[in-house]
């Protein structure tokens, strides 16, 4: 049975997207990228849009019963691999070993022009009793 994970505020509604989606023992997050609870992605730069792309990434899994150490698969799209040192430092800040298989991958473009960074994952979930 699919069941649909909201966290507050839901900017995904308008789009008739879902934050994520848990199927058993399995969490599938959507793109989180680096913008905050009004929708806007964040000044200071891609560190800085990176750190609010994770810190979504960890509020969707809490909702859905994972955390970030539960993650399994990760892809991170960014508009400018020029930033794959930064990529690596936030994956250092925000995963631990065993660290999760991953996919890097330039962008021409994302949702929001001002977007640098999209995180998805999936992630491992424990079974909740009936």
């Amino acid at each position: 049975m699919l069941e649909r994970i909201i966290t507050q505020p839901d900017n995904y509604e308008p789009f008739l997207l879902s934050q994520g989606i848990r199927y058993g023992g399995l969490l599938f997050v959507s793109g989180q990228a680096g913008a905050d609870d009004d929708g806007r992605i964040v000044d200071g730069g891609f560190m800085a849009q990176g750190e609010q792309a994770f810190s979504n990434l960890r509020r969707v899994l809490e909702a859905g019963g994972s955390s970030l150490k539960d993650v399994v698969k990760v892809t991170i799209f960014v508009t400018d691999m020029d930033h794959f040192r930064d990529v690596v430092a936030l994956r250092g800040r925000y995963f631990t070993a065993p660290y999760p298989a991953d996919t890097i991958a330039e962008v021409k473009a994302l949702y929001d022009p001002r977007a640098m960074i999209e995180i998805e994952a999936i992630a491992a979930v424990s079974v909740r009793s009936a």
